[in-house]
């Protein structure tokens, strides 16, 4: 017996846009059709979109809700929670929590509270607290001195399922500008001039004892235990070329046209940051991600830091970028971030898959969430 129908919808597939139905049994999309349904007990989408779930690969979005302001500590569980809650009311139904192991600053909240974090997403989703399917992505800064230890703690945490390294010393990716780096960091931690410059002089050095190194270990760690793998801030084609022969599938956030074409072309699925199209350029300083997706070579979006840009930059997409009709659009926040990381059940709207999805109203303004299911059960 079917025991959900949804009609009257715009069903938005890997490649088209069908007005029909799709009916639900067991937690799985069990059909597809054009027709609509008559059936009173079938819900109306009244011709909006039915799209399926969204997948985030990155977001630290739980960092804002373990520390809501400076040295004021929020409990973990609760924090968990009221972090799930933002993610599943903006129609993430799969989420990779990024959780930094390491810090460019030995003081930060990011280390001491590492295993907070991961632990409070654990208990609570043991204790189904959770609406949203959660997952841990380990962002390893190379340059930390205690990263390989950190790390050695967590890598066979039944949660973490994906690992990237990433490189923050001042004058490379991310930061090539320096003024950009005194701007993000000068601000972040309050320091002077001159304490800026031995702030730099420490990163820097750093790089030079940790960096290599502990960017191997990284890498022999994931495949050790299976884990998704991904570059982050590449700015160059010798990046990526690193990337791919250490078996990355992902490259977040290419800081150049450059890498990012790279990485397209290598077979990378370039991610670029949600804020960052909505925004309409990047706070760094570095490539706008509606200039890549302009060259075709934007594949994923992450909500990165905002959970709601990730709807809302996907239909930017749809609505400003030539070459992104509705269904690459939606491919970019849903099947292309899955199949990247291996979750080859969900991200589509296809017979067989989880049944997460969205009831989606496009707003000439901005994209309005109406409803979130996931596996059938609706959770927001």
């Amino acid at each position: 017996m079917v025991e959900q129908i949804y009609t009257n919808a715009k069903i938005v597939l890997a490649d088209d846009v069908l007005d029909g139905t799709v009916a639900v049994r067991d937690g799985r999309i069990h059909d597809i059709s054009e027709s609509r349904s008559s059936l009173p007990s079938a819900a109306d989408f009244e011709g909006d979109y039915l799209i399926p779930g969204l997948v985030e690969l990155h977001t630290d979005n739980l960092e804002k809700h373990m520390t809501p302001r400076p040295k004021a500590s929020w409990p973990p569980i609760a924090a968990a929670v009221a972090h799930d809650n933002q993610i599943a009311s903006a129609g993430i139904t799969t989420v990779f929590d990024a959780i930094a192991v390491g810090d460019v600053n030995d003081g930060s909240e990011r280390i001491h509270k590492l295993k907070a974090s991961i632990e409070s997403l654990f208990q609570a989703r043991e204790k189904g607290l959770l609406r949203a399917d959660h997952m841990v992505h380990l962002r390893c800064e190379v340059s930390y001195g205690g990263m390989i230890e950190a790390l050695s703690s967590f890598a066979s945490h039944a949660m973490v399922k994906m690992l990237s390294v990433m490189d923050h010393t001042p004058g490379q990716r991310q930061f090539v500008s320096l003024d950009a780096y005194y701007t993000y960091y000068q601000s972040k931690y309050g320091l002077s001039n001159e304490q800026m410059k031995d702030f730099i002089k420490q990163r820097k050095n750093d790089q030079q004892l940790y960096s290599a190194k502990h960017r191997q270990h990284a890498v022999e760690v994931a495949k050790e235990h299976n884990l998704a793998l991904a570059s982050h801030d590449d700015a160059t084609t010798e990046h990526v070329s690193e990337a791919v022969a250490d078996g990355m599938t992902v490259a977040e956030f290419p800081t150049t046209l450059e890498a990012a074409k790279a990485s397209h072309e290598a077979g990378l699925g370039v991610m670029m940051g949600g804020p960052n199209l909505v925004r309409g350029g990047s706070h760094s300083g570095n490539i706008a991600a509606g200039d890549l997706a302009r060259h075709g070579y934007l594949d994923i979006i992450s909500s990165d830091y905002v959970p709601h840009s990730l709807l809302h930059g996907a239909m930017l997409l749809f609505d400003d970028v030539d070459g992104y009709d509705l269904p690459r659009a939606i491919r970019a926040v849903s099947k292309t971030p899955a199949d990247c990381v291996g979750l080859t059940d969900r991200g589509e709207i296809a017979v067989d898959k989880r049944a997460d999805f969205i009831h989606v109203h496009h707003s000439p303004h901005h994209p309005i969430i109406r409803g979130v299911w996931r596996e059938g059960t609706r959770v927001s």
